[in-house]
């Protein structure tokens, strides 16, 4: 049978009121009687009803977490950043794999909601009107991880996506290349492709660097499609001599599609990512990358939902974090 608080408030010999405030750690118990009902929960194993205390306190201490998709480092490396600062202040985590789907994305959203989460923290694609519409009927904090909405109506924490793949390009512009192939992500993802994209687009307009659309690909993040866009490319009849992936998944398929070619990274063919995830300091050559700091983003993002859950003061709604390139042996000057 399930032990409840009379229970252990008759083994410890004291009033419920006691046990309550000592399972809530209020200070105005005295030690030998703090001590003496800890004992007794011990003995009956006592848990305290969750659902019980959250329903009196209108509160369930639980943020829901939307990750896009939970088998991609990227995406863990945030939820790592969540938890820490979720248990730094006594929050339980509720994380749901969306798959990068718009309709399971709305529909675990409105499940978290149904569960009395205090709070929601969304890592996702494009923020349509149907999540708008889906926000605007929760009654707790939402913040936005590693995205942003359109009319920046939403508190998020993310990097600027389109100066990353900027600077990325520029790189290899720098070293002396102009023929700059670009495995994207779909352009109705604002963060990862869109923004990107326009990085990209950007950095050739600005050298002088006519655009050509065949020099672009469209990847699904997958390390399958930067192989095969990879191999569309070397096929051309004018290859391009550097590469700039919008992720590392797809620039680490794109490497081993050039090697399986028999070319040599980076000699023939220079690539350059956005990401910096543990996969590229593990691929060979190891692969030089813009870094997000994706553990940072899901901290300061937790930091933020709970100040706004404790309806404290926000300086800053609007979060964008820096980012660095990370140069390792993928990319090189382009032969004389």
């Amino acid at each position: 049978m399930t032990v409840t608080i009379y229970d252990v408030a008759r083994e410890a010999g004291v009033s419920m009121a006691t046990v309550s405030r000592v399972v809530n750690n209020n200070p105005n118990v005295k030690p030998a009687t703090r001590k003496k009902v800890y004992e007794a929960i011990e003995r009956l194993g006592y848990r305290p009803n969750a659902v019980a205390r959250g329903l009196a306190s209108k509160k369930t201490t639980t943020v829901g977490v939307v990750i896009p998709d939970i088998s991609n480092a990227i995406f863990a490396e945030v939820a790592r950043g969540i938890e820490d600062i979720a248990n730094m202040y006594h929050y339980n985590i509720i994380l749901c794999n969306a798959d990068k789907r718009k309709d399971k994305e709305i529909r675990v959203i409105n499940t978290l909601l149904e569960k009395q989460v205090d709070g929601l923290l969304f890592m996702g694609g494009a923020v349509t009107d149907e999540h708008m519409q889906a926000f605007k009927t929760a009654n707790v904090p939402i913040v936005l991880c590693a995205t942003t909405d359109e009319n920046g109506d939403i508190p998020s924490v993310d990097i600027n996506h389109e100066e990353a793949a900027y600077d990325a390009v520029r790189k290899l512009i720098e070293l002396g290349h102009t023929r700059i192939a670009m495995i994207s992500g779909t352009l109705q993802d604002p963060a990862n492709g869109y923004s990107r994209f326009q990085g990209y687009k950007r950095a050739l307009e600005e050298a002088g660097i006519p655009y050509d659309e065949s020099l672009v690909r469209i990847g699904n993040y997958r390390y399958e499609s930067g192989a095969d866009a990879m191999k569309y490319f070397i096929e051309l009849s004018e290859r391009p001599t550097a590469v700039f992936s919008a992720t590392d998944e797809m620039a680490i398929g794109a490497i081993h599609s050039i090697q399986d070619n028999g070319l040599k990274v980076p000699e023939d063919i220079s690539v350059i990512s956005v990401d910096n995830s543990r996969m590229a300091s593990m691929v060979r050559p190891q692969l030089t990358a813009v870094a997000q700091p994706m553990y940072d983003i899901g901290a300061v993002s937790m930091r933020l939902l709970t100040k706004l859950m404790k309806k404290e003061s926000v300086e800053q709604s609007k979060v964008v974090l820096p980012h660095e390139i990370i140069v390792r042996q993928s990319v090189g000057g382009l032969s004389k």
